[in-house]
């Protein structure tokens, strides 16, 4: 901490008084170093504003190194109209604080320049202002792409799948805020590519997309072929596996350890079924292994109840009792 000035040295005891340590004070001064010419009273004044608007003063040191610029704005100017303009977007208090900790840089952004033509770009999308809400707070990191390349990229990328309709890529956006972070060239053609490559015709790819698009954001290689394989491995043929897929996209996502092999197991070595039964209803993944498969399986069994998966599973667990009788 050699060779800093009185002033960096003022903001140094500041920061090792709210629980820096060196490291991490070393790191907020490298990033910024605007922070050393910093008086003391305003690196207070904005550390206690961000206090004041539900910020657990734990996560502060993190958010600072993190972003520590944040200290150096002006509070009446910059801080308190963009935290204003946030707050107006929850749907429940805190979440404004709960998105500046995920992503401090948020409030860097410009009001006018940033936030308010972000806000428009999702009003044309026909995403009402309720889940605008939603989106943004729960993805602060979509104020920093920009509209003219990131999310016209994007938006290019739903329309060479057909998915050009007014609304459509609003719904998209609501459902997953995160894949406008994700690479259209490296991560989602190639996802598109390979779910084609296994027997997903164009219309089951727009409904993987519109309806499951955490499924487009993951990687090939390291979660989609692998749980291709082990499906392939289990038993299932290649085209039982596109029916799957299509039927219910995440089964390429689950994981194999502690989703997709106990749950076929439990279904062929307890239930005592064929695995051709999962094909034909794949929802079966849907449902968790402790509190329906086994819960209903076991009550089935009381009653020597024979039935489809589907008419096990396609229901409530109070419409399950209602219709089998069983309690």
């Amino acid at each position: 901490m050699m060779g800093h000035n009185k002033k960096s040295c003022n903001v140094v005891l500041f920061l090792k008084e709210k629980g820096c340590d060196d490291k991490k004070i070393e790191e907020i001064l490298r990033k910024c170093p605007k922070i050393e010419t910093l008086e003391r009273e305003k690196a207070c004044e904005n550390w206690n504003y961000l206090k004041s608007i539900g910020i657990h003063e734990r996560k502060l040191p993190f958010i600072v190194s993190k972003c520590p610029k944040i200290l150096t704005l002006c509070l009446d100017d910059k801080l308190v109209p963009m935290v204003h303009c946030l707050s107006t977007l929850e749907s429940k208090p805190g979440e404004v604080a709960l998105a500046i900790t995920k992503f401090p840089q948020l409030l860097l952004h410009n009001l006018e320049e940033k936030l308010c033509p972000l806000l428009a770009l999702f009003q044309t999308l026909g995403i009402s202002e309720n889940q605008v809400g939603k989106l943004l707070l729960l993805n602060p990191r979509l104020i920093s792409y920009s509209i003219e390349t990131k999310f016209a990229k994007i938006f290019g990328f739903f329309a060479s799948l057909g998915l050009n309709k007014d609304g459509v890529a609003g719904k998209i956006l609501v459902r997953n805020p995160y894949i406008v972070g994700y690479s259209v060239e490296s991560r989602l053609k190639p996802t598109m590519e390979f779910l084609k490559s296994i027997g997903l015709k164009d219309v089951e790819l727009q409904h993987v997309v519109v309806k499951f698009p955490q499924v487009v954001c993951r990687d090939v290689e390291k979660i989609l072929r692998p749980n291709f394989v082990f499906l392939k491995g289990f038993g299932f043929n290649a085209e039982q596996i596109a029916v799957m897929v299509a039927g219910f996209p995440p089964v390429l996502i689950k994981s194999i350890k502690n989703s997709l092999e106990p749950r076929l197991k439990f279904l062929v070595e307890v239930m005592g079924r064929g695995i051709g039964e999962v094909a034909g209803y794949p929802e079966f993944f849907r449902h968790g292994l402790k509190k329906s498969l086994e819960f209903r399986h076991k009550l089935l069994m009381k009653k020597n109840i024979v039935c489809s998966l589907s008419e096990m599973l396609d229901c409530d667990k109070k419409k399950f009792i209602v219709k089998f009788g069983v309690c």
